[in-house]
């Protein structure tokens, strides 16, 4: 006879014939649809719990859906290549977006949300883009609105969220720092994933998209250029050139041993896959991307010095024949003369097409009626049939001219005031070059705009973002750093108390 007075145990109420009863009913109906559904089924009972224990900590910490969304960005264009376009990838930044939002809602439920830290000028600037966007469903031109849903999201969607939940959420220095890593972690991973499809060859799932058609851009002169795990060859230049500017600058300035080595090595690994991938107007993100770092530090020795390197870079690649038998840097080398680049002479013919075209449409021909989406969903299409390369090229065909404005307008102000609060308003040193960084990185990826639109795809769209809405906050910042500095903490120190819990009142 048990002992009255001892206690149930989980396991004893397991003896119950009711409990036993149902868990053989649901061990029958669990292989049962085993037997049916096959490996799907087993999948989802795998997965099914991560995401529960995921959605449970998102509604404790809502900022780790945005470092997520960060995290994921570099792999939501590469994975349909193993899965096939079944899975839609794309929307999961979406309904990580709106998972944060949703789980600040419920955290604060009761003593509500303190949305003031979103109210800055950048987050006006974001809604009336996205409500310059919403317009664009209206316009004449346009005869699709699966082709408006399917690009606005990368052109003003993510800009629109991203920017006031970034304000919201990110409030302690150490998520800019936690940022950082990100980043730099996947930039490793990145270039070594580059450097393995260039040393060794591409996998089964990579061979079949290069088969598919990826070949015509992927494959020049016998040469592979090189995309890793992201969407194409042009957006992994553009991102490494991207952390290449990131990395330098931040251990070049930080007076931290581990970081500097940390960050110099990202840096080595941005010019190593800004090299492999071929992309020749990457090369466009640290040309501007340093120049504007060495503007922004008001030094002039330093200035000059990298003016001299930038000359002395210029005439090797423009005015030199060194090196030319290596294949990465004859075709960097190329950029320097797009005279005789057949492929620069179409472009600039493409625009002469699009000039005409749109002198009587201000608003351009309607939001992803243009480019290589367009082809999808409205093949027949004018501007559908005209490619359009670069990211203002893209901006203009689909916005027209007024759109086109607004745009250079909002960019213009998020660099020029941006610059001002790190040039006469940050005191705190390591802040300084952080927010330098991510200025210096963002001129970069403006520039490379030109060449191919890096703006809008995964992940530069949004390290990017994230990197204004930050800027934004760097006075925030200075005057949260002070304060800690003054207590004995280091601000930058991610062991040191990220993953307490935080009130973002």
């Amino acid at each position: 006879m048990r002992n009255p007075f001892e206690k149930n145990t989980g396991s004893l109420k397991l003896q119950h014939p009711i409990a036993i009863l149902l868990t053989i009913l649901a061990a029958l109906l669990v292989g049962k649809l085993m037997a049916t559904a096959g490996l799907s089924i087993i999948a989802v009972f795998i997965v099914l719990p991560l995401v529960i224990i995921f959605v449970n900590r998102v509604f404790y910490m809502p900022k780790i859906a945005l470092f997520s969304i960060q995290l994921a960005g570099y792999f939501i264009n590469g994975l349909p290549r193993y899965t096939g376009p079944v899975v839609p990838y794309g929307l999961a930044a979406d309904g990580l977006f709106i998972l944060a939002l949703i789980a600040l809602i419920f955290k604060y439920f009761y003593e509500g949300v303190d949305w003031k830290p979103m109210l800055k000028d950048i987050s006006l600037l974001a809604t009336v883009w996205m409500g310059w966007v919403f317009f664009e469903i209206v316009n004449p031109e346009a005869v699709s609105f699966e082709a408006w849903f399917a690009t606005m999201r990368g052109i003003a969607f993510y800009f629109f969220l991203g920017i006031p939940l970034v304000l919201l959420l990110m409030r302690n220095p150490k998520d800019l720092e936690i940022f950082f890593y990100i980043w730099g972690i996947m930039t490793i991973l990145a270039t070594l994933k580059g450097a393995v499809q260039l040393l060794i060859g591409l996998d089964f799932a990579e061979q079949k998209w290069m088969d598919a058609g990826a070949y015509e851009t992927h494959l020049l002169f016998g040469k592979l250029r090189v995309f890793s795990f992201l969407s194409d060859a042009g957006q992994f230049g553009a991102s490494q050139g991207h952390a290449l500017v990131m990395g330098g600058i931040i251990a070049y300035e930080t007076k931290s041993l581990k970081k500097r080595i940390f960050f110099a090595i990202v840096a080595l690994m941005g010019v190593y896959g800004l090299l492999i991938s071929g992309t020749r107007g990457a090369i466009a993100v640290p040309a501007l991307g340093f120049f504007t770092y060495l503007i922004l530090t008001k030094n002039s020795r330093l200035i000059s010095l990298g003016l001299f390197a930038g000359l002395a870079l210029y005439i090797f690649f423009a005015h030199t024949s060194i090196l030319q038998s290596n294949y990465q840097v004859a075709r960097l080398r190329t950029a320097f003369h797009p005279e005789q680049d057949a492929s620069f002479q179409v472009r600039l013919d493409n625009q002469r097409i699009l000039k005409t075209y749109l002198a009587s449409r201000p608003i351009g021909g309607g939001i992803g009626h243009a480019g290589v989406r367009a082809k999808k969903y409205v093949p027949n299409g004018f501007l559908a049939n005209i490619a359009t390369d670069s990211w203002y090229v893209l901006i203009w065909a689909e916005n027209g001219a007024i759109g086109l404005l607004l745009h250079f307008f909002i960019l213009f102000f998020i660099v020029l005031k941006s610059g001002y609060l790190i040039m006469y308003r940050i005191n705190d040193h390591e802040l300084k070059i952080r927010m330098m960084a991510i200025l210096s990185g963002i001129m970069g990826i403006l520039l490379a705009n030109y060449g191919n639109a890096v703006m809008g795809q995964f992940p530069t769209s949004i390290n990017v973002y994230y990197g204004m809405a930050f800027l934004f906050m760097s006075t925030y910042y200075d005057k949260t750093i002070a304060k800690q500095r003054l207590k004995g903490n280091d601000p930058f120190d991610l062991l040191g108390g990220f993953f307490k819990k935080q009130n973002v009142r």
